[in-house]
């Protein structure tokens, strides 16, 4: 009886190996036909090593580059040691300023005691003069009042001219009063004079003190000049310590840049080592997958999860089985991801049917396929075009571009 499909598949399943191991025929069968999937010993050799000697340059180029940035920074903490200097030799310019400051504010408290004083005595001198302006009011209202009697006495006399010699005695009397009237107003001249000597004594005495204040409005503006001068020494060095901060802040940035790609092309090199390790049997796919999954929830922050469902009906593999993916979820975005070793053609053929199913069964469209994996033969990569799958070589690049999309 012929037998079933099934039936001839379990056979093979069973009998291969042990036909591999002991019929040469079936060996070179089965060489012959993997030959257009697989690469050979020789050219997987000659690849491995091209990987390598890449590798190798660039270890030589970033110790290159790091032997130049050492050669900055020693450069930047001469320029330091300088600025340290000359910041020494300005605090010394300082304290010397300060303790002219000080003499000027011993200075300007002994000019302001002087003020003081002087306004005192000018108080007092007020109070003088206001006494001699009462005592000469006091005086003024006498010559008036006396006045007045003359013009009683010009009466008097004429009244006299008709009574001149009834009234000698009253005349005699009155020149007697003059002659006394006389000598007040003596008195009075002589006060006067002195009081002119006073003001003429004070007046130069003021004529001094606004010597002395032009003086002192020489020293202020003086002092004022010195202080504009070093308002801008001050300015000058604010702005130099800003310029050196901001070269500062630049030096970081480019230190940070490049430990930044240091470290990104250490995680490259440690994914196609392991890559190639997981390849030829040294490391597991998963944990190569994990490293991947790893790197993109650690440094980029994006969330993948792990689906791992069953196809009852067996559309994928053509009969029931697991279906694994990873699921990255950005933005309400859904991505589909495929991380391996290594993609062949019917590597990403299979890809693509598992996220079609995945998409039937969710009953929701992902917004993007991708594929992460250091070695995509050129087959795959046209059959990823035809999908439209992107393709990263590795997981930094994948992170750097959702990331920027992202922003």
């Amino acid at each position: 009886m012929p037998l079933e499909r099934d039936q001839i598949r379990e056979l093979l399943i069973q009998e291969l190996p042990a036909l591999l191991e002991r019929d040469p025929e079936v060996q070179r069968l089965i060489l012959q036909l993997a030959q257009k999937y697989f690469a050979g010993r020789s050219e997987t050799d000659n690849r491995f090593d091209r990987i390598l000697e890449e590798l190798r340059q660039s270890r030589e180029e970033q110790t290159r580059l790091w032997a130049e940035q050492a050669q900055r920074w020693a450069e930047q903490a001469q320029r330091w040691e300088e600025q340290a200097q000359r910041w020494a030799e300005q605090a010394q310019r300082w304290a010397e300023q300060a303790q002219r400051w000080e003499e000027q504010d011993r200075r300007w408290e002994e000019n302001q005691r002087e003020i003081r004083e002087m306004l005192r005595r000018l108080g007092e001198m007020d109070q003088r003069h206001a006494e001699i302006d009462r005592k000469w009011e006091e005086q003024t209202r006498r010559w008036e009042e006396q006045t007045r009697r003359w013009a009683e006495q010009a009466q008097r006399w004429e009244e006299q001219d008709r009574r001149w010699e009834e009234n000698q005695r009253e005349i005699r009397e009155m020149l007697r009063r003059l002659g006394e009237m006389d000598q007040r107003h003596a008195e009075i001249d002589r006060k006067w004079e002195e009081q002119t000597r006073r003001w003429e004594e004070q007046t130069r005495r003021w004529a001094e003190q606004a010597q002395r204040w032009e003086e002192q409005d020489r020293r202020w503006e003086e002092q004022t000049r010195l202080w504009a001068e070093q308002s801008q020494r001050w300015e000058e060095q604010t702005r130099l310590w800003a310029e050196q901060s901001r070269r500062w802040e630049e030096n970081q940035r480019e230190i940070r840049e490049l430990m930044r790609r240091h470290a990104a092309l250490d995680r490259k090199f440690d994914s196609t080592i392991g890559a190639l390790g997981a390849r030829w049997g040294l490391y597991s796919e998963q944990s190569f997958r994990d490293a991947l999954r790893g790197i993109l929830t650690g440094f980029f922050n994006l969330e993948v999860i792990n689906v791992n469902e069953f196809d009852e009906t067996g559309e994928v593999f053509g009969r029931p089985e697991q279906i694994e993916l990873d699921v990255i979820i950005k933005n309400g975005l859904l991505l589909i991801c495929e991380i391996k070793s290594s993609m062949s053609k019917a590597d990403m053929y299979l890809f693509e049917r598992k996220a079609r199913w995945y998409e039937r069964r969710h009953e929701r469209r992902a917004d993007q396929l991708i594929v992460i994996s250091p070695m995509v033969d050129v087959p795959a990569r046209k059959v990823a075009e035809r999908f439209g799958i992107v393709v990263y070589s590795f997981a930094e690049d994948a992170g750097d571009a959702l990331t920027s999309a992202e922003r």
